[in-house]
């Protein structure tokens, strides 16, 4: 049986605390590393009052906004997984995020929690372990920070989740790019 290709997407989140269901997924973005014109954005109401201050100064959210114009989370997770489908020919999807762990979290849950399945499966492909296999770094020299100086992407990390996922998927492709140039593919 031949293996599927692989059509890796790009994934950011913006959410009101460190974990899950005590804290509130708040945003997505989201996009076809290869072809970015092909991505995905929505703002979500949050499960509760539960917020941590920092988080949501970092991405500029407002709870109160949010339960008023946000999308409910089940809403929220059959447009994402719609989106997705859409994409996918045949093909298996792999998520990527700077610092998947954290990202794929809250999907995982919330794609869980509110249709019962994971489009993604179980696993997740980062961005900084991507980059430190590459580069033959240490972990401390994995920070996007690092990425930036050695890649010089054209777009810059702002906590706006589209924004954010748009230049995870610009570091993806340079990363990739300069593996190929090395005939080291990676990915």
């Amino acid at each position: 049986m031949a293996q599927k290709s692989e059509l890796y997407i790009s994934v950011d989140i913006e959410a009101s605390g460190p974990i899950p269901g005590i804290y509130s997924l708040l945003s997505i973005g989201a996009c076809n590393i290869d072809h970015p014109e092909q991505n995905f954005q929505c703002e979500i109401k949050p499960l509760n009052s539960n917020a941590i201050p920092e988080a949501l100064n970092v991405c500029g959210l407002s709870l109160e906004s949010l339960q008023q114009t946000g999308l409910e989370p089940v809403q929220a997770m059959q447009m994402f997984d719609q989106w997705l489908s859409s994409l996918v020919r045949d093909q298996r999807l792999v998520f990527v995020g700077l610092n998947a762990g954290f990202d794929w979290s809250f999907i995982n849950y919330y794609f869980w929690a509110f249709l019962g399945h994971n489009p993604f499966g179980i696993s997740a492909l980062d961005i900084k372990s991507y980059f430190m296999a590459a580069q033959h770094c240490k972990w401390s020299e994995t920070s996007s920070r690092h990425m930036d100086r050695l890649l010089h992407p054209k777009l810059s990390k702002n906590h706006n989740a589209l924004d954010d996922a748009l230049y995870q998927a610009e570091l993806f492709r340079l990363i990739r790019g300069q593996q190929l140039k090395m005939n080291r593919p990676l990915g």
